[in-house]
């Protein structure tokens, strides 16, 4: 079983910028951050892998996915009101990019972001 335990979150103002970490058991899987807004669909935002990172269009260039073994981290900035959402860091097996099947999730952290 895929354990994740998400840590960070928190409210911001607009501009500011949050760091998320995770940690989870399998580090060698596809590790990533989806995030979910109410009334809104999962969101894959980022994905990891051992040769790429990948970038949803809506946080390319201000979020950065990193990890250092089973600590998975998510730096957050320039974030804006509609970045307001459960972030979630996620697992997959195969294929990685923020298209994959992001199948294990952590118990979800909130990023509330203040205009």
């Amino acid at each position: 079983q895929v354990q994740i335990v998400e840590c960070g979150g928190g409210s911001v103002q607009a501009g500011g910028s949050l760091r998320l970490s995770c940690l989870t058991s399998h580090s060698r899987f596809c590790m990533g951050w989806v995030r979910q807004a109410p009334g809104e669909e999962r969101e894959v935002i980022a994905a990891i892998s051992d040769v790429r990172t990948t970038y949803a269009n809506s946080v390319k260039g201000r979020f950065f996915i990193s990890q250092d073994e089973e600590k998975i981290f998510l730096q957050m900035n320039t974030l804006k009101p509609e970045d307001t959402a459960t972030y979630y860091c996620a697992a997959a097996r195969g294929y990685c990019d923020v298209g994959a099947d992001f199948h294990w999730t952590g118990q979800g952290t909130l990023v509330n972001v203040s205009s």
